[in-house]
């Protein structure tokens, strides 16, 4: 019955830290999903900007004209 007692804590040993192991792998995870979430907004946003710079330097050259 000690071998088995062992047994039982080493398992549960290696359980626990697979488990927290398991748990760090989700949150990683999920701050890079929340990243490139937040990298294409940005994204979108600059393209946003560099229409608006376009459309605002067509109409300073016409202006000028």
């Amino acid at each position: 019955m000690a071998k088995r007692s062992k047994l039982n804590k080493f398992a549960r040993k290696i359980g626990a830290a697979v488990g927290s192991a398991d748990a760090k792998a989700h949150k990683y995870v999920k701050a890079g999903s929340v990243a490139k979430k937040e990298l294409d907004a940005i994204s979108k946003q600059l393209d946003a900007l560099k229409r608006q710079l376009l459309k605002t330097s067509k109409r300073i050259k016409t202006a000028l004209a």
